[in-house]
Order: C-alpha cells, then sequence, then structure tokens
C-alpha cells in the first residue's frame, strides 16, 4: 500500500481519499440577475430590492436526475448543494425560516429531489451551508455584508444577537442531517478574522468585525453533527480543523500538511469560469486541457478535485458548463484508473519535465500525465529493472521502452504526434 499516512480524523475519509473527483453545485437567487453569487454585496442591494429574486423564483427545467447523470458521466463520484448559501435563501424546506424554496413559486424542496436522483446514480451526497447570512434579522453585520456601507447600518445592527444565530444554524444542520438520509460530507463557509475589516467600522460592528470559531459556537455545532451522522466529513473553515482542508481557486504544488508537517485529507475547489453562481456574461471559462490537467496536478499532490456548476435560474447548466462536464467525461472514459484509486507517486519516481505523476495505492501502477507531450521519447530516473509492462492508458497500446541499467534510466519511443488528445497517459505496470 501507498506509504504516504494522512493525519487521522474523526470521519471517514477513506471513500473520498480513493474518489478524487466531485461537483460543486452553487444555486440560488443570484441565478436570476446572473451577475456573481455575491451581487447582494457587490451591488449593495437592499432586502427590499433582492425579495423579487425570490418572488420570480421558478427554475422550471430543473430535473436533479439529469444533475446526477451529468455527474456520473463526467466522472464525479460525489456531489455538494449549495441548501443555504451567503443571501440566506435555503432551498430545503426548514420550519425555522420562510425564506425558503418551498414558498417561491417553484415550490418544491430541490435538496430533497437532489439527494434521492444523486443517491440513484450512486453518487456520495454532501451539504454546503454558509455561516453568513445576510437575510437573516439576528446575523451581526461584518465586513462581507451587503448593508455595511448604508448610513443606518450602525442602527439596523443594533439589538442583533450572535447567539440566536448560532441556535439557528444548529436547527438548521440538525433539519439537514436529520431529514434526508445519510449525508457524507457537510461543508461550511466562511470564518471572517477580524482584522479584515476596516478601522472605520470598528466603534460600532460587534465583535470587531470578526466571525470567529467561538462567535458560531462551532465546538457545539461539531459535537452535533458527529452524534446526528457518525462518520460524516467535515471542512475546516468553521476554523476548527476536521476532516478535509479545502483551498479555494489554487492549483496544488504539494501536499498540503498542518502545523506539525502531517499530510491532511485535502480538496481543492475550482469552478470552470470566474464564478460559483451561474453567470450570464463572464468570459473567462478554462479550456479543457486546463480542465484537466487540474485534475491530473491535484491528484499528483494527494489531493482530491471538486469542479463547480452554477444552473442558470430556470434550473438547467448551460452549454457552457455542458461542455466542460464533456470534456471531463470523455477524458476520464479512458483514462479514469490513473485518477481512482490513486495518489502521489512515490518519492523514488520522478515526473520528468512537463509530466506529473500519479500511482495506484497498491503502489502496482505509475501513471505518467503528459501535460505537455514530448517529442517522440521520454526519459525517466530510478526506474531500470522495475517494469512488467507499459501501455498507453487511452487504448492499451504497447509503448517500447530501452533501460539502461548503469544510470537506472527508462526511455520510453512515443509516437511523435499525441495520438489521444488532450494530457496523454502512459501506464506503468511495475514488477
Amino acid at each position: 500500500m501507498s506509504s504516504y499516512v494522512t493525519r487521522k480524523t474523526p470521519g471517514n475519509t477513506e471513500w473520498f481519499s480513493h474518489d478524487r473527483f466531485g461537483m460543486f453545485i452553487h444555486f440560488g437567487l443570484y441565478s436570476l440577475p446572473a451577475r456573481h453569487e455575491w451581487i447582494k454585496k457587490y451591488e449593495c442591494i437592499t432586502d427590499e430590492k433582492y425579495q423579487k429574486y425570490f418572488d420570480h423564483f421558478n427554475p422550471d427545467l430543473f430535473d436533479a436526475k439529469e444533475w446526477a447523470k451529468a455527474a456520473k458521466n463526467a466522472g464525479m463520484k460525489y456531489a455538494i448543494l449549495t441548501t443555504k448559501h451567503h443571501e440566506g435563501f435555503c432551498l430545503f424546506d426548514s420550519k425555522y425560516t420562510d425564506y425558503k424554496i418551498t414558498n417561491t413559486p417553484f415550490g418544491r424542496d430541490l435538496v430533497r429531489e437532489y439527494v434521492d436522483a444523486f443517491r440513484a446514480e450512486g453518487i456520495k451526497v454532501g451539504f454546503y451551508y454558509s455561516l453568513l447570512d445576510w437575510h437573516h434579522e439576528d446575523y451581526p453585520m461584518d465586513v462581507a455584508h451587503p448593508h455595511v456601507d448604508y448610513p443606518w447600518a450602525e442602527e439596523k445592527d443594533k439589538g442583533r444577537d450572535i447567539k440566536k444565530y448560532a441556535e439557528y444554524m444548529r436547527n438548521q444542520v440538525t433539519e439537514l442531517l436529520t431529514n434526508y438520509g445519510k449525508i457524507d460530507i457537510i461543508w461550511f463557509d466562511y470564518t471572517i478574522k477580524k482584522e479584515h475589516a476596516p478601522e472605520r467600522y470598528k466603534p460600532w460592528m460587534q465583535h470587531d468585525g470578526g466571525k470567529t470559531k467561538e462567535l458560531w459556537e462551532a465546538e457545539e455545532l461539531i459535537t452535533l453533527i458527529r452524534k446526528l451522522q457518525p462518520g460524516i466529513m467535515i471542512n475546516n473553515r468553521l476554523d476548527v480543523s476536521q476532516d478535509v482542508w479545502t483551498p479555494e481557486q489554487k492549483r496544488p504544488t504539494e501536499w498540503a500538511k498542518d502545523e506539525n508537517g502531517e499530510l491532511l485529507v485535502w480538496e481543492a475547489c475550482h469552478t470552470f469560469s470566474g464564478a460559483w453562481g451561474y453567470h450570464r456574461d463572464e468570459m473567462t471559462w478554462k479550456s479543457d486541457k486546463m480542465l484537466i490537467d487540474l485534475l491530473t496536478s491535484t491528484v499528483a499532490f494527494g489531493g482530491n478535485l471538486i469542479m463547480n456548476v452554477g444552473p442558470c435560474s430556470r434550473g438547467y447548466f448551460d452549454h457552457r458548463a455542458e461542455s466542460a462536464l464533456k470534456a471531463y467525461g470523455d477524458w476520464m472514459r479512458v483514462n479514469s484508473r490513473s485518477i481512482y484509486g490513486c495518489t502521489m507517486a512515490e518519492p523514488e519516481f520522478k515526473a520528468p519535465d512537463g509530466t506529473v505523476l500519479t500511482q495506484s495505492l497498491d503502489e502496482k501502477r505509475l501513471y505518467v500525465h503528459m501535460q505537455s507531450y514530448p517529442f517522440a521519447s521520454l526519459t525517466m530516473e530510478n526506474l531500470a529493472g522495475k517494469i512488467d509492462y507499459v501501455q498507453f492508458l487511452s487504448d492499451g497500446s504497447e509503448i517500447l521502452y530501452t533501460e539502461n541499467e548503469e544510470n537506472g534510466t527508462v526511455e520510453f519511443t512515443l509516437p511523435h504526434v499525441a495520438p489521444f488528445g488532450i494530457s496523454p497517459v502512459i501506464e506503468i505496470i511495475l514488477k
């Protein structure tokens, strides 16, 4: 088995570190203006003006089964849905708020349909839940709040009680972890450091504008979660280290470690474009090659990749998202063996320039992901005498090679032109 041992955590991470690839889904009222999921903050929209999106929310073309099929066809093994984002709107039928999907023209519990559809496809199910809430009457304002710069902000903030809000969160998390069967991951977002608040706010802002683990009553929340769903995975964004570390929009360069140098279970979360929610006019969509190389680079450093889809307000994935998912599906159909059940290659194996390496957890197969395709040959160190067979993973066609026993190198003979499109994979079966 792989020599890489991650730090022990309370939740079950074994399946997670095997499956490697998941789908994030950001869906909410912000899909109607289609200008970014933080639109309420970025455009400083009042509750009264934001109400129109609630009044007109009706994703009539939503089909949870289609979402689940799209994830499965892309090779994704787990999914996480925004049950409540920063705007405070709930996609589930919570009894603790009226600001929920069942009170919109849509009128259905979307979380229920999501859970049932994804489970039916054999995909693990996760819930995202925002710690921020720009709608709740007891959520104190902070630097991220949409109304913090209004003249009436200080007056409106008086009397807001973070303890009542923390209780509200526990009540809603109890609903999510009680009413929908087994949940595999709960993904919180996010803690605000008080030093991020500008000095001009601090004379009146509660808690110096911070939102710490103490204010969230994070330990109490975690205890509740562990009681309701033993084995569930919890991310690190309650500012209490738990099961998985979740760097955002970063391409890895090494395996993530904790302050003691122990290896972490970790997951890179990324978007297809520059926004998490549906953004009609956003044009910085990643190329197919960027998408594939992001996946292989992440697994090559022992991590998971979760890629986000932002459905449009009618409830479907637009053509750009479908195209990105298809790129993954086409590549994973023939190359998934180099992703599932794989991790960082053992230290003795060095990646040649333009490549990254993954290795099966049983150490029997080594995979060379050619992110930059070489001309005619590829040389690797410290492999001589260790190879049983070599092939292109895509079609199982043999790759010839020459061993140099004196210096331990192996030279693989390759076609002059890459035969299989994006980032072909060499599969080395070890003795």
